[in-house]
């Protein structure tokens, strides 16, 4: 089965980019390489790393919507400031896919694309709720549901544990 990469793997790169913003063009350069994406020509630099912290700010307006209609709404406005028509394209001479932006777009512009467009299939696919914040208090991290019942509330096993404890000492006391 192949898998679509504007599914998926684009909302697991925003999780990593917002979670842990990355501190250089080298960083950033690196975890798009083993992500697989492509590094456009004439994207390097530190104003880069800054286009895409603040791609990070927006793509947190969804995670932040309160309901799924406000969901839907921020990611519709980010998706037509950041999207072309889908058109097919073999650039990389790697297999025909599909593209959600001009071949000629800096690496924040790809990625806009690619994360919003995979943020949409995730939603849309899996849920509208599969997207949140870390639900234990002290933990600023967002999380992708891809779980199988959609009931992830936490970012990691380590606190999902931590509140469960908590929650447990509370009922003893």
């Amino acid at each position: 089965m192949r898998v679509n990469p504007y599914g998926e793997d684009p909302v697991r790169l925003a999780i990593d980019l917002v979670n842990d913003p990355p501190e250089s063009w080298r960083d950033l350069a690196d975890r798009c390489t083993a992500a697989g994406v492509i590094i456009p020509e004439g994207s390097e630099g530190e104003s880069e790393v800054l286009s895409v912290k603040r791609l990070m700010e927006d793509w947190l307006r969804i995670v932040d919507a309160p309901s799924p209609e406000q969901r839907a709404t921020v990611l519709n406005q980010l998706l037509e400031s950041s999207s072309t028509h889908p058109m097919l394209t073999n650039h990389a001479g790697t297999e025909w896919h599909l593209h959600y932006r001009p071949d000629e777009a800096r690496l924040a512009d790809v990625l806009a694309s690619m994360i919003y467009v995979g943020t949409a299939l995730h939603l849309v696919g899996r849920g509208m709720h599969r997207l949140g914040s870390c639900q234990l208090e002290e933990c600023p991290r967002i999380f992708v549901d891809l779980s199988r019942p959609g009931t992830q509330r936490h970012c990691s096993a380590q606190c999902a544990n931590r509140n469960a404890v908590r929650r447990h000492r509370a009922l003893r006391h």
